[in-house]
């Protein structure tokens, strides 16, 4: 019986078909402007004890120079 363990076994990428990028709609993600990630994007913050969940966004919004900002659910452990 022979029995296959997972890292030996060598897999392959089956591509479908090749499609190029409409620049008209974006741009490539490692080119893309720090500004759109801000614009579009959410930070994964790990607030530390103590401050107010208001606080972190009123830092956040300072730091990063932006007027809009907020949090999704608690930022408290």
């Amino acid at each position: 019986m022979n029995i296959l363990i997972p890292w030996t076994v060598k897999s392959k990428i089956l591509v479908k078909s090749e499609e190029g990028t409409n620049l008209t709609y974006g741009c490539f993600p490692e080119k893309r402007p720090i500004q759109n990630y801000l614009r579009n994007g959410i930070i994964n913050l790990d607030k530390p004890p103590g401050p107010t969940s208001h606080e972190v966004v009123a830092w956040v919004k300072r730091i990063l120079k932006i007027e809009r900002a907020g949090h999704g659910g608690t930022l408290e452990a």
